[in-house]
């Protein structure tokens, strides 16, 4: 009965409310949440608070991890054993903690999400930046309260010298909200205290000169700093991290090579790898030869081996795209502060951390000066004992007793009771000359120490100095570099910024394959010579273009239906001499009947420069480069052509543009006689053609240089610009070479001046590589040199000008 008279009925809902509330609480402030001045959860400081009761110091023997685990559960943290090792393995795992807090000896896990070993087979100590954290703890820096039972007690906060919320980070899922804080480096952190320590209306964008952004343990980039930035100023945000990779081109006969020696945080490197080989697996990225795991205790290192004919950047971008090498940290700063979940910015965490700084130094530099006064009273007991030897050791003598000595000694020499007992404790050897020295001068710094530390806590400037002073010690002897290097965003640099620029060689088959190759696969070779294979062929195919041109240059690829298509030259697969390349239709949308015909390298789209067009029946047009800057993926019409006709050059336009006929006519006239029109529009006469002649070369003229025309059967020659004079648009042209069975037709013109090399391809694939001043510069009506040996059945079908000579002996 009286059972029943002490239940009370309440509603279930309030009940409910009231119960699930306090449960929240406990979790949020006893568990999930980190506090903001030493940034760590109860789990964590109670785990390296036990250690530094064990005496399981940096200088200390290991431990048995089970002999920690259970002191802890049984003292402080009365939960599983398996959380307490989790955390203690954390502590000690370098991919997660920026600065180690646990010394860990055994398998403690790895970054392929390997499963530590048992607690009994692993050991542990703490660090030595640990011991920071619980330096002066028993100086009554920091509060206690009774353990789970009431048996000990244990601090609500570790005095820490580390700004461990920040330099650590922290993460944990606790009921209703989560917090997610990135690593720091200490040295950047510990610089915006300073500087906030001196100028405390600084913003937080003014600290983000000193604290420039997250530091992962794991390096990497963090990409953009507009994610950086609206998590210090709010408290979340995203940050985009990359896993560091370079491209390691192979050596003669070795293919290129992706190196992944970084990862993003947290990113489980086995899984990463076999998300790649699924891909891959899949088609969803294509131009992967082989993956393989080179990581050791050196360091990682991932090699994604490629195709040869796969183009390294692009594969690298799909990377990024597809897989955890590119990343996001979603940052949400909430701490516990005042004993409530807070969520704060930068500037608020580093306030806070100097607060309990303050708190801290204020409260040791009290009880340091307790200490000192204490030593101070019974040092003066000493000196009154040194001033009156003899009549205290008589006094001493007299007595009867201890007791009686002591009520003696505190009566007739004004000393008290401690003073006293600490004189009747005193060792014969301290009267002696030199003991008696040191008591004084012991006196003299006790005395110096207690001015000292009533200045400190008579002035915040002196206490402020102080803190600054033990956090540069702190930075001068914890501080490493920074590991994780920010970068601009995608969105902030163009993907060819990242490649390096070089001169290639661009060449293009008549079956429409294309491949770019270092400028040094070629060697110069005196005129002559029987030249060297460029590209294995089919037997029905041949090299029909050539050109050189910077990895950062835009190319636009004019078809024979007037169409143009945009490509950058980094995108084109990077392949051999001897490599075939890639089919084009790879590359753009071309239509089963369309077939690439000239190709201009374009630098930037100048509003001032204009495009010329020369068709293979004569007709010229200009048009504004700018009107081709937009192109879109199936391309856009570049020249509205007739039936019957084709396009055959596209040049930037200059002052005087020279027209070459197939057989062997040429026309001279300024370019600023043609108006610019449309992009859409057919163009005017430029030359009048004979029915069985057709344009095969166009050049926009430059003084001081010379005019080299080459023929079918690899004769050549320079003539000097003089001797084309300029006539009206439209004409028939004059005769330039004479085109015959020896020579052939004309297949190209080039001007060139004495420091240009050339580059010569047969229908063959074979490429021949000269010196331009090796060639003779004679008239215009002349048949001209040979430039290279052709066999019967072989013809020239195309010239380029490589650039200027790099003094090359070798021939073949």
């Amino acid at each position: 009965m009286d059972a029943i008279k002490n239940i009370l009925p309440i509603n279930i809902e309030d009940e409910m409310k009231s119960s699930y509330l306090d449960y929240a609480m406990s979790v949020i402030i006893g568990r999930a949440l980190p506090d903001v001045r030493d940034g760590l959860k109860p789990v964590h400081r109670r785990a390296l608070y036990t250690m530094h009761e064990t005496k399981c110091t940096h200088a200390a023997a290991y431990k048995k991890s089970a002999r920690i685990v259970g002191e802890v559960m049984g003292k402080y943290h009365p939960h599983g054993d398996a959380a307490i090792y989790d955390t203690i393995v954390r502590m000690a795992q370098d991919f997660n903690m920026r600065y180690l807090l646990v010394d860990g000896q055994g398998n403690f896990g790895s970054v392929d999400g390997d499963a530590p070993a048992a607690m009994r087979y692993t050991e542990i100590r703490m660090t030595r930046i640990a011991e920071e954290l619980l330096a002066d703890i028993e100086k009554e820096t920091v509060s206690f309260v009774p353990n789970y039972d009431g048996s000990l007690v244990e601090p609500t906060v570790l005095p820490t010298r580390i700004p461990n919320l920040l330099v650590n980070g922290s993460s944990g899922i606790a009921v209703g909200m989560s917090t997610n804080i990135p690593p720091h480096n200490l040295r950047e952190v510990i610089d915006g205290i300073i500087v906030l320590s001196n100028n405390p209306e600084l913003k937080v964008t003014e600290l983000m000169r000193y604290v420039h952004g997250p530091d992962f343990p794991t390096g990497a980039f963090i990409q953009g700093r507009e994610g950086i930035r609206q998590s210090y100023e709010t408290g979340r945000g995203i940050i985009k991290m990359r896993a560091r990779a370079e491209i390691e081109e192979g050596e003669k006969g070795e293919r290129t090579s992706i190196i992944v020696t970084e990862i993003p945080y947290q990113v489980n490197k086995a899984r990463l790898l076999e998300r790649i080989a699924e891909l891959v697996k899949d088609k969803k990225i294509e131009g992967i030869s082989d993956l393989r795991d080179e990581s050791d205790r050196d360091g990682m290192r991932i090699v994604i081996e490629l195709k040869r004919d796969a183009v390294s950047q692009i594969v690298l971008n799909q990377l990024y795209a597809m897989t955890a090498m590119q990343n996001t940290f979603g940052v949400i700063m909430l701490a516990i502060t005042n004993g409530q979940p807070k969520l704060m910015n930068l500037k608020e965490i580093l306030e806070e951390f100097l607060q309990h700084r303050k708190v801290v130094v204020t409260k040791r530099c009290v009880y340091e000066l307790h200490q000192a006064e204490e030593r101070e009273h019974i040092l003066l007991g000493f000196k009154i004992v040194l001033d009156n030897l003899d009549a205290v050791i008589k006094t001493i003598r007299q007595s009867q007793t201890p007791e009686d000595a002591k009520l003696a000694l505190m009566s007739g020499f004004k000393l008290s009771e401690r003073q006293a007992q600490a004189i009747l404790e005193m060792r014969l050897q301290k009267l002696t000359g030199l003991e008696r020295e040191k008591i004084l001068k012991e006196l003299k710094e006790v005395q110096a120490e207690i001015r000292r530390l009533k200045e400190i806590l008579a002035s915040p400037k002196l206490l402020m100095e102080l803190i600054v002073r033990e956090l540069a010690e702190i930075k001068e002897k914890y501080g490493d570099e920074r590991r994780t290097e920010i970068v601009a965003e995608d969105t902030d640099i163009d993907i060819e910024d990242l490649i390096a620029e070089e001169e290639v060689v661009v060449t293009i088959s008549r079956d429409g394959f294309i491949k770019r190759m270092p400028v040094s696969t070629y060697r110069s070779q005196r005129r002559g010579g029987k030249g060297k294979i460029g590209m294995t062929t089919k037997e029905e195919d041949f090299i029909t273009t050539l050109f050189i041109a910077s990895t950062h240059d835009q190319l636009l690829i004019f078809t024979n239906k007037g169409r143009v298509f945009k490509l950058k030259v980094w995108e084109l697969p990077q392949g051999t001499r001897a490599a075939r390349g890639r089919a084009i239709v790879n590359l753009v949308r071309l239509l089963p009947d369309e077939k690439v015909r000239t190709v201009l390298p374009i630098k930037d789209f100048d509003e001032n420069s204009f495009i010329f067009f020369a068709t293979k029946r004569g007709l010229v047009k200009k048009t504004a480069l700018s009107e081709y800057k937009h192109i879109r993926a199936n391309g856009i019409a570049a020249i509205k052509l007739d039936g019957n006709d084709d396009l055959i050059a596209v040049r930037l336009s200059e002052k005087d543009v020279l027209l070459f006929s197939r057989q062997g006519k040429s026309i001279r006239f300024k370019a600023d006689s043609i108006r610019a029109i449309g992009r859409t529009t057919r163009g005017v006469r430029g030359m009048a053609l004979k029915s069985n002649d057709e344009v095969v070369g166009m050049e926009m003229l430059k003084e001081g240089e010379t005019v080299l025309t080459a023929t079918e059967r690899g004769y050549g020659k320079r003539t000097n610009l003089d001797e084309y004079r300029t006539q009206k648009r439209g004409g028939s042209g004059i005769l330039t070479v004479r085109a015959n069975a020896k020579v052939g037709f004309v297949v190209g013109i080039k001007q060139v001046n004495d420091s240009h090399e050339l580059m010569i391809t047969t229908d063959k694939g074979k490429i021949i590589r000269l010196r331009v001043r090796d060639i003779s510069t004679i008239g215009r009506v002349t048949q001209g040199v040979r430039l290279i040996s052709v066999e019967p059945d072989e013809k020239v079908m195309g010239i380029d000008i490589l650039g200027e000579d790099e003094g090359g002996e070798e021939t073949e």
